[in-house]
């Protein structure tokens, strides 16, 4: 039965995670950067127009999505597995009148939390770099948690199955860096083959992008709707199946 009883397990992971906040944004904060400043101005500089706009300018939506779903992917990966598995935080927490579907909830939305710090850090850096200057882009603010969400509840699926740390490479290889590829980050979907083009639509990434795209360009997104309700219904799935494998794993 979840409960408001997950908040305090919430600010318990935002007290420990204040004392390291410094590193933990710059080491969040510097992959996508790498990746929008160095391919958008560099080999930005050797391409035409993508959808119209500078290459830069089209990389700065999918590189806000990318950074707000890796942040959510590490924190639900490592660091809830490390409070589960190695330093036992969560059997500490159960002792008290808390139960384990309040630890999932609170683990799934410090995941988004933390990920919404990453997704606004690109943002502001796009908005100062003059990548985005219309009011619509605002509205990416209310993108980014759902994204967190999402791959947050993703993450919590892999960490409830997880032996070792090790285990986390293999969904990074065979799900996070194919889903990136193919999602929209880097170039428009509309350029792969149709097969890629079918995969591509049923994966949360590329509805996120959909989303987040048009605003930071200054337009609204079409089909709105169905992109949302494709990352919520990712995120309500990963959850409850997270929580039902999270209830098998800690009653053995």
């Amino acid at each position: 039965m979840i409960s408001l009883r997950f908040i305090p397990i919430w600010r318990r992971n935002a007290l420990v995670w204040r004392k390291l906040a410094a590193p933990s944004i710059l080491g969040n904060l510097a992959d996508p950067m790498i990746y929008m400043l160095g391919l958008g101005y560099g080999l930005g500089s050797l391409l035409p127009l993508v959808d119209g706009v500078p290459y830069i300018a089209f990389l700065a939506a999918g590189t806000l999505c990318f950074s707000t779903a890796n942040s959510a992917t590490f924190e639900a990966l490592y660091s809830a597995f490390s409070r589960m598995h190695v330093q036992k935080s969560w059997d500490a927490i159960m002792a008290a009148p808390i139960t384990l579907d309040d630890i999932v909830v609170a683990e799934l939305v410090w995941a988004a939390s933390k990920s919404f710090l990453s997704g606004l850090a690109i943002l502001l850096v796009v908005w100062g770099l003059g990548l985005s200057t219309s009011w619509l882009s605002l509205w990416a603010l209310a993108v980014i948690p759902l994204v967190g969400l999402c791959f947050g509840a993703l993450a919590l699926v892999i960490t409830a199955l997880a032996p070792s740390y090790d285990f986390f490479m293999y969904y990074f290889t065979l799900v996070i860096t194919p889903m990136t590829m193919l999602c929209g980050v880097f170039f428009p979907t509309e350029r792969l083959p149709e097969a890629f083009q079918i995969a591509a639509n049923l994966l949360p990434l590329t509805h996120a992008t959909l989303l987040a795209r048009p605003l930071l360009l200054g337009a609204a997104p079409q089909d709105v709707a169905l992109h949302v309700a494709v990352l919520a219904v990712y995120a309500a799935a990963g959850f409850a199946l997270a929580l039902a494998l999270f209830r098998r794993r800690l009653a053995r």
